[in-house]
């Protein structure tokens, strides 16, 4: 099934993500961000007030990753749209292996996240309820768990600035409206 919608309008259709793509996309990115700048300023945090964020990070963390699981799901029924026919093969083989790239990360780093908040002896406190996996405290599975988690974190932080750079590119050199699919609100 194709999650596409055609722009009217004088000139070619533009093909377009559809709203639950959109919906994922920013939904996620927006996420990425709120952790990514959390996690980086955790040595900031007064130490009283640390475990409180911790636990924001960990708990928000472990959405995230409910929230990718089910983007994939859903991904794996909905093409995402044709790219404009003038792309490159470049341009196409550095598209796929930027998201393939991104995709993997984005699992893996929350797995190795909730290894390290788990084995840390820590529960995902939600308020109304806790989710307490009953794991002790392993130093040994913790701190290895927790700088992968990091460098794994990293590594996302540069490709997606790399998939910034890239829509941009699209967007104000080749002005071909690869960066108006993926935007909110109709624009394009």
């Amino acid at each position: 099934m194709r999650d596409t919608v055609s722009r009217t309008g004088v000139g070619p259709a533009l093909n377009r993500y559809g709203a639950a793509a959109i919906a994922f996309h920013w939904t996620v990115a927006g996420l990425i961000v709120f952790l990514g700048a959390l996690g980086l300023l955790f040595d900031s945090i007064p130490r009283e007030s640390r475990p409180f964020w911790i636990n924001v990070h960990g708990g928000v963390g472990l959405i995230y990753f409910g929230l990718v699981i089910a983007r994939l799901l859903w991904r794996a029924g909905h093409r995402p749209p044709d790219l404009p026919p003038d792309i490159g093969a470049f341009s196409r083989r550095a598209s796929d292996a930027v998201h393939h790239l991104l995709y993997a990360l984005m699992v893996v780093i929350p797995i190795f996240g909730v290894v390290a908040f788990v084995w840390h002896g820590r529960v995902f406190d939600y308020g109304l309820f806790q989710l307490n996996l009953g794991v002790a405290s392993n130093h040994d599975i913790f701190h290895p768990a927790e700088k992968i988690h990091q460098w794994l974190a990293y590594a996302l932080f540069g490709l997606a600035a790399v998939h910034v750079a890239g829509a941009l590119w699209h967007q104000v050199v080749r002005r071909d409206g690869v960066l108006l699919r993926i935007l909110p609100g109709g624009a394009g």
